[in-house]
Order: structure tokens, then C-alpha cells, then sequence
């Protein structure tokens, strides 16, 4: 068979509705003929209203510590809008940048702030060295998923354990208390959204026997407000560990004393700004 051929069979394959080998405990279009799963379509909403909001409130981190930071609010937004796209047409196009925009915010994420204590030795603490390693993992990581799609879930299963580790790592070091509540809460939330993924896919059954099919649609707004939230904390670590004249507080918005509302780091001290980019 022609090459050309070939390519034009997989960009259809691609394309078509249905064509991705996952389906979510959710029924297909049973509230709209045009929306394959509607629920877990519209769940990811938070991924698409907050970001530019924590974009004005890290305002001033991106000035004074790194703009990188406004680079991950952009991709929850991708991730938000591939997430859509997948769960309302079902294509193994949606799954694979559903999939692959995850994996850019763990790879960007690891390029801003992952602690240098625990950089490999051939990196030398080089945050810059390190952040170059990082994209280059995430070219090689997107062309193995396109070329073997199963690839992507080890890949994601293999960073997110690892990274609430390491987050219950650097909390039995933090001194601010309202840090650390802040990261029991988060690792709360994954462990409910972490529950409601796996009962989604392995219990369908149960749960539409009660008629609620729709825990992968809970797990789109619990694992949003995990990630940004250990987002905000390792925000938070990087500015403690590596420039703590700039004297990182956290705070909330709209109520900073009762701790309720939208985590963000606050500077305590910009003086002259330092940045890191990646």
C-alpha cells in the first residue's frame, strides 16, 4: 500500500469519533447527539475559568521570581480544552493530547521547580541544564506516545506517585504551618480524585447499577484543584530553598485569614528582581 495512503488512513482513524480505545463509564450521547460523554465534557471547566485567574494573582511571582510560572497556568487551560475535545468526541486524537498536554505540565513543572537536591549528578545543579533535559524528555515522550499511544499512560502513572512523594517529602521540612495544611489538603483531594478515577474504571458496573456513572467527571475537578495546589506549594519550595531573601508567603484569595479560597505565593520581599527561566 502506498505510504500516502497509509497516512491519509491514519489522519482519518485519528480523527473519527470512537476511534480511541478508551470509554468512560459515563453512556455516549445521551444528553446531546453532538457530545459523546457530555458530563466529563463540561466537568473540565475549572481548567479553563481559573487559570487566567491565577495568572493576575502570580502577577507578581512572575515578576520578581520566574514568568515561567504563567506558562503552567496556560497549559491546564490545554489540558483543559484537549480533555474536552476527547471526552466529547472519544477520537484517539482527543486521548492523545488529553494525554500529552499532562505530561507537559509535569515536565514544565519539574523544570521550574523540581528541588535540586534531588537532581541527577550529570546535571551539576544546573537548574538551566536540567530544564533542557526536561524538554528534551518531553519531545522523546510525545513521539513514542504517537507512535505507541499505550505508552502515555505508564508514562503519566510513573510521574504522579513520585511527585506526591516528594511532596510529603518537602512538607516534614516546611516551618510555615499554613504551608503544611495546605499540603495535607492537597494530597487529601488527589487520594479522593485518585479514587474516583479507579472506580470509574474498574467498577463501571457498580456504580451504574445506582445510576451514577459520572466519578471520572468528579475526578476532572478534584485533580484540578490537586495539581494547581501542589503547583502553589512546590511555587512556594523553590522560593524557600533557592531565593529565601525574597521571603515567599502564602496567601488566599478573596479571604487570606480564614485560608479559604484560591491559593497563591505572595512575595514578601521583591527588592531587585532575580528570574529563572526555562
Amino acid at each position: 500500500m502506498d505510504t500516502g495512503n497509509v497516512m491519509d488512513i491514519y489522519a482519518i482513524y485519528l480523527f473519527r469519533p470512537g476511534s480511541s480505545p478508551v470509554d468512560w463509564c459515563e453512556g455516549n450521547y445521551l444528553i446531546s447527539s453532538n457530545i459523546a460523554e457530555f458530563v466529563n465534557t463540561f466537568s473540565n471547566f475549572l481548567f479553563i475559568l481559573l487559570p487566567p485567574v491565577l495568572i493576575v494573582l502570580f502577577k507578581e511571582y512572575g515578576r520578581f521570581v520566574t514568568p515561567g510560572i504563567h506558562l503552567l497556568w496556560v497549559l491546564l487551560i490545554v489540558v483543559g480544552l484537549s480533555s474536552m475535545y476527547f471526552h466529547a468526541t472519544l477520537s484517539l486524537l482527543g486521548q492523545l493530547l488529553d494525554e500529552l498536554a499532562i505530561l507537559w505540565v509535569f515536565l514544565a513543572g519539574f523544570a521550574l521547580f523540581y528541588p535540586k537536591r534531588y537532581y541527577p549528578k550529570f546535571v551539576k545543579n544546573d537548574r538551566k541544564a536540567f530544564s533542557w533535559l526536561m524538554l528534551l524528555s518531553a519531545i522523546i515522550a510525545t513521539a513514542l506516545c504517537w507512535w505507541k499511544p499505550i505508552v502515555n499512560a505508564f508514562v503519566l502513572m510513573l510521574m504522579g506517585v513520585p511527585t506526591m512523594i516528594m511532596l510529603y517529602t518537602e512538607l516534614q521540612r516546611v516551618r510555615d504551618q499554613r504551608v503544611y495544611r495546605l499540603g495535607l489538603r492537597a494530597t487529601t483531594v488527589w487520594g479522593v480524585a485518585v479514587f474516583c478515577w479507579i472506580n470509574d474504571r474498574l467498577f463501571c458496573e457498580a456504580w451504574s447499577s445506582i445510576n451514577f456513572p459520572y466519578l471520572h467527571g468528579f475526578w476532572h475537578i478534584l485533580i484540578f484543584i490537586a495539581a494547581y495546589t501542589v503547583l502553589v506549594l512546590f511555587a512556594y519550595f523553590y522560593v524557600e530553598s533557592e531565593l529565601p531573601q525574597r521571603q515567599p508567603l502564602l496567601k488566599y484569595w478573596p479571604k487570606n485569614e480564614f485560608e479559604f479560597g484560591i491559593p497563591f505565593i505572595s512575595i514578601g520581599n521583591p527588592g531587585k528582581a532575580l528570574r529563572n527561566t526555562i
